[in-house]
Parts: C-alpha cells; structure tokens; sequence
C-alpha cells in the first residue's frame, strides 16, 4: 500500500504532516513522492485566506483527475480546510473519500483503514473526524520533511489573540503551550539528527508558557534547549510585540546561539486601523518596542507583515504606514492585500477597499521595501558573513545558502564561489562582493589548510 502526501500552507502545517508521516510509517505503510505512484493520497491543507483555500481545493482537484484517470483509489483530506469546512466538503467535493480536523491528525491510521474497507464495500461510509482542538495533544515523533540541517519546534498551537480578520482562533482553537520537557526532548532528538537551524514557531511564540506556568516563559525555553543541546542557530518566528518581555530580550542578546533574528508581524502603524484589527498595543507601544530592541540588541535583523486595504484604511492611514517603513527600514517585509474571511469580523465591517486600490497600496510598499533592501545590502558589500551551506547550483556553478539574518523560504540567499564542494550543512564564511536583488553572491573562505 503506497501514500502520497501533499503539504500546503505554513510550517506549522508541515509539522502535523511530519506527524502522519510517521504515524504511518510506523503502521507499515510505504510513502511515495510521486503521487501517480500512489494508492490513497492524504492532502494536509490550509485555509489561512482565500488564495489558500484555492490552492487547496486546486490540489484536491488535480488528485481527483488521477482518481479518475489512473490507479489511485481514494482522497484523504486533512487540516485547516478539512476543519474550517467540514459540512461542505463531501457534498462539494465527492471525490474525497475522508476527513480529518486539526484535532484529528493522530487518526490518519484509523482514517487510511477506513477507506480501504470502503474499496471493499461500497456502502462503507466515509470516515470523518473532528476531535475537539482545544484538548488534542500536541507534538510527536515525526519524520523530517525538511533538509537534515534544519528544522521547525513549534512551542504551541492555536492563537488567542482574536484579530478581527484571522480564522485561525476558529480554525486551530485557543493557545495551547507544549510542556517544556517534551520541547527540550524534541530539540535533543533534532540535534542527534544533526539540525543546525532550530526554528522555533507557533502563531504566538511569545505567548510560550502562560496557560502551563502563569508566565511568558520563552526565554527559559530557548535558554534550556541552548544548554541542552549543540545546535548552533536557534531563530525566532511569530513574535508579538506586547509579549516581547525584557527577560526575552536579554536571552536573544546574551546567548551566542540565538541569532539576531525576529519576525514581528506587526499588520499596521494606524491607531484607528490597530484598534480596529483588535491588535494588542498602539503605535506608539509597537515603535518603543523596536526601539528597544534595536538598541538592545546589536545588529538584530526585524522582519515583519503589514495588510494593506483593511476596512476603513483612508489615504491618512496608508500614509502614516509608508512613512513608518521608510523611517523604520526593516531588513525584511512583507506586504498582502487585505482578504475579507468569511466568519471573521473584519470581513462584515464597513467601509471595504477597492481590490485596485488594495492592490496599489502593496504595490507601492514593496518597491519602497526593495529600495531599502538595496541600500541595506550595498552596506554588506566587503563585509564577511557566516552561511549556512544548502546546496550548488551547477548552471551558475555557485553555491548557496542563508545567513542568521535570513529565514529558510522566505528571505534571501547568500551565492558563493569556492575552491571546494561544501556539503550541504555546513557552515562557512563568505566575502560578500555583490548584490543580486534581495540576494548577496561573495566568495567562499575555507580554513587554513584547506585553500587553493
């Protein structure tokens, strides 16, 4: 019996398929890359907003054709689709053959059973199940889906932090911390592997620890798994400003093995758009904090998100965000078109944004956003920075990778030539001598010993 997996979405999602990867695995079943290879193919997807939802009903389509046209015998649904739409999917999709909830994922063999006694019998009914979210357990024993030398730790799950136009409270439940010493245990068993990247996550990691132990308790997570094991890189993602305690603020300054590094989805500047969102905090909350950390923490690197076109955002409004990206010069930003999500506050509110105008708004912060990124990375130029080696292109015959101050899949790369192959996983240093957009290209420096 072979099974395809398809993975949409965030790395979070990632995770809970890493999770039935294994479950599954561990069961006796074989897992194919190739879905035309495949019996049952399990599509973990995601329904953050509509572009989301499209690709994910794009992809069950398309595995719908091969259940058609060729040897594949049933459609196993799971995630955020599955959750969020879990009445419309059998009778909108009939091609799917079960379901499974954000509360579910450790059902995925039960579910695979059941759609093989369906082959059987015809009259079976379709599996489908939606645990409560709120009480699933998290984490487990997964398989890698990631390159060996980095990985995900995701703290937590669900968000309780109710944005006005965010599903995922609705979708994934409340926030639910992981025991510490099953993270310190997951980190561990990631470091035999030979991680050298730990990407921490989950929709709020500041909010790490505070339903389980009454406090914030980020830092002493991230200053346990730097005592308790060697991975060298240990990154921040999903970060929010009001959780962003002095005790945090320390451990990424003071521990060599975090690096400068955080994602800080801020969404807007505006007071009346802030509230509006029902983020926590006001702009001048949000600039204190990035004017501390700056100053705290030396040569930190601050990406963030920003929604342009949200209910109500005037020409003032809009304003007021340009000049606070020009003045604040963020290393990374993104920018998305506001998405009205059906059963979201925001998607009833008054006052909704021509698309085009939307449209224009992110338009007209990115290019401000590359010409910041130009100059910031033209002040790179001579510097020597420490890459984490991902593979060689043979076409340009360089190599590539990412430094600390770029997330895997979203920021840039550092290129770079050298008088080696260096394996994947390795950690080099490299002159930066050029700029190529959002991305540097330098020259490699081997050890002593080891040059031309």
């Amino acid at each position: 019996m072979k099974i395809g997996f398809i993975s949409l979405g965030c790395p979070k999602n990632q995770l809970d398929t890493e999770v039935m990867l294994h479950e599954l695995m561990a069961a006796g079943y074989e897992i194919t890359p190739d879905e035309t290879e495949a019996d049952i193919v399990v599509i973990n997807t995601c329904a953050f907003i509509e572009s989301a939802k499209k690709e994910a009903i794009d992809n069950i389509l398309d595995v719908a054709w091969l259940k058609e046209h060729k040897s594949l015998r049933a459609i196993v649904v799971t995630g955020c689709l599955a959750e969020r739409y879990r009445e419309e999917i059998f009778k909108e999709l009939p091609e799917v053959d079960a379901l499974l909830g954000v509360g579910s994922i450790h059902n995925i063999v039960e579910a695979i059973e059941n759609v093989q006694r369906r082959w059987e019998d015809k009259s079976h009914p379709k599996y489908a199940s939606f645990e409560d979210k709120n009480g699933v357990h998290l984490g487990g024993d997964r398989v890698l889906t990631t390159p060996e030398y980095f990985s995900y730790l995701k703290v937590g799950e669900g968000c309780d932090n109710c944005c006005t136009y965010c599903a995922i409270p609705s979708i994934r439940g409340r926030f639910r911390s992981r025991p510490m010493e099953d993270l310190i245990a997951e980190a561990k068993d990631l470091d035999a592997l030979g991680v050298k990247e730990l990407n921490v996550i989950a929709q709020d990691v500041t909010r790490y620890g505070q339903d389980l132990y009454g406090s914030y308790k980020l830092h002493e997570l991230l200053h346990r798994i730097t005592e308790e094991t060697s991975i060298p890189w240990i990154r921040l993602l999903y970060c929010y400003p009001d959780k962003i305690t002095d005790e945090l603020i320390a451990e990424i300054r003071d521990n060599d093995r975090i690096v400068k590094y955080i994602d800080m989805p801020l969404q807007h500047i505006s007071d009346p758009i802030l509230k509006r969102m029902n983020r926590h905090g006001d702009s001048a909350m949000i600039r204190e904090v990035i004017a501390k950390l700056r100053r705290e923490i030396p040569g930190l690197t601050l990406r963030t998100t920003f929604i342009a076109g949200f209910p109500g955002e005037t020409e003032a409004d809009f304003e007021e965000l340009c000049r606070f990206v020009e003045e604040t010069r963020f290393e990374h930003m993104g920018v998305f078109a506001f998405s009205p999500e059906e059963g979201t506050v925001a998607a009833q509110m008054p006052d909704q944004i021509d698309e085009q105008v939307k449209q224009d708004r992110v338009d007209i912060l990115m290019k401000a956003q590359m010409q910041i990124n130009a100059e910031q990375n033209e002040k790179k130029i001579g510097s020597t920075v420490r890459v984490l080696v991902e593979d060689f292109d043979p076409v340009s015959e360089a190599h590539f990778g990412r430094s600390a101050a770029d997330a895997p899949e979203i920021d840039g790369k550092v290129y770079f030539k050298a008088d080696r192959r260096v394996a994947p996983g390795s950690m080099i240093d490299v002159k930066v001598r050029e700029v190529l957009d959002y991305d540097l290209y330098g020259r490699g420096i081997l050890p002593k010993g080891e040059e031309k």
